[in-house]
């Protein structure tokens, strides 16, 4: 079954009446309503020559919900800007705002950017995060969960959270704060540097880079250190800069939680030689590396199939496929899975390999004959147990899908 557009606010457009001053505000309140109740992590609203489509991002992939009139794109645009305090006049520059509101607990991040045919609005939401208290909310492998359960009560050192855009590593590193928070009851000093700030978390000192006031990421975190922090969280760690002065803190006496872009756990480390930073450093100041990634949950109506042309070059007997019916929207999938591989340094071989500037390919030989459970082993269980499908497996690990041979 083709995957069905998503019921949303376009489809009630003809119960309002467009004569109304308020016409355009419950347009809008509309759409935000319908993506909070859809649980999507961001609303598309993308001009073209006929019309603006409205697109809602649900378990990581866009689905499309309608077109608005032509002639509503100026005045739905000009009223998001207003609610995310954005000037309204300017339509020739990319800006970014935040929507507050008192009475919701969905928080809204607004970015518009100027295209041919008008001002594509992006509305992130950020609601979501809040289901995520404590670590066994994420859904972990109970491994990797023990495990970061045990480093947050470090004292020193740097866990790093890695993956694509859209793979979870915020919201995991938002959990390990709220849980950091919970524990120790304001026993510990907590602040975060953040580009921008997503989600607040009672109990943590939050700060957002202002880069016109010349408040950088590594301008941020020398000065932080001298606000007596046990716990850093750093949005993310771009450069060089950042890097070193990230790890001086969590060889000093802090524990530092980040995130950084990178394919792999192992590819972490690859990442950071690449910026500068040295081996000794990475050895001495990572505690851990947790790489995820989110794949879509299948629907209870899916089949089981033993069609190998369905498998998708799996090495597969038989597995489980989508069928779609109205609980999922036609799309077979409903809700998302975390798949995730924790790297820890300190094993001995792995330390003599970053020691020895080994590449990414040999390090993540290391690490999986060390004990770590790769990505794609995770992925193929997944499908095994008829958590995902193979369509799935091959959208978010790509098309080369053979895991590495268990050790001897």
């Amino acid at each position: 079954m083709e995957p069905q557009p998503v019921m949303s606010s376009v489809d009630r457009l003809a119960s309002l009446d467009v004569t109304s001053p308020s016409y355009v505000i419950e347009v809008v309140d509309l759409m935000l309503g319908d993506g909070a109740l859809l649980n999507a992590s961001d609303i598309h609203l993308l001009p073209t020559a006929s019309g603006m489509e409205v697109l809602y991002r649900i378990d990581g992939v866009l689905q499309r919900a309608g077109t608005l009139p032509r002639s509503l794109l100026p005045n739905v645009v000009a009223r998001l800007k207003l609610l995310a305090n954005m000037i309204t006049y300017r339509t020739d520059i990319p800006q970014e705002g935040r929507i507050l509101e008192s009475d919701s607990e969905v928080e809204r991040r607004v970015s518009t950017f100027p295209t041919h045919f008008g001002e594509k609005v992006v509305i992130r939401m950020f609601g979501g995060m809040r289901q995520f208290q404590r670590l066994e909310d994420l859904g972990l492998p109970e491994e990797i969960r023990l495990a970061l359960a045990g480093l947050l009560n470090e004292t020193s050192g740097a866990i790093l959270f890695t993956g694509p855009a859209g793979s979870g590593k915020t919201t995991t590193l938002y959990t390990c704060l709220r849980e950091l928070s919970t524990a120790s009851r304001g026993g510990r000093s907590l602040m975060t540097l953040e580009d921008p700030i997503e989600v607040l978390v009672p109990g943590v000192a939050q700060a957002q880079i202002n880069q016109a006031a010349g408040l950088d990421l590594a301008v941020g975190l020398r000065s932080m250190m001298r606000q007596d922090p046990e716990v850093i969280g750093v949005g993310e760690i771009r450069d060089l800069a950042t890097a070193e002065v990230a790890f001086q803190a969590s060889l000093t006496g802090h524990l530092l939680l980040c995130t950084l872009h990178a394919g792999s756990a192992a590819g972490v480390i690859g990442r950071l030689e690449e910026m500068g930073i040295e081996p000794y450093a990475i050895i001495s100041g990572v505690r851990a590396i947790v790489c995820q990634r989110l794949v879509r949950r299948l629907c209870i109506c899916a089949r089981a199939t033993d069609e190998p042309a369905e498998l998708l070059g799996l090495d597969l007997p038989s597995a489980w496929v989508t069928v779609g019916c109205t609980q999922c929207r036609g799309t077979g999938y409903r809700g998302r899975v975390l798949l995730a591989e924790i790297l820890i340094p300190s094993h001995p071989k792995l330390r003599r390999a970053i020691r020895a500037r080994a590449d990414v390919g040999r390090l993540e030989e290391i690490a999986h004959r060390s004990g770590m459970v790769k990505l794609s082993e995770r992925a193929l269980q997944a499908v095994r147990s008829g958590l995902t499908d193979p369509a799935e497996f091959r959208r978010v690990l790509g098309i080369s899908t053979s895991p590495t041979p268990s050790p001897d």
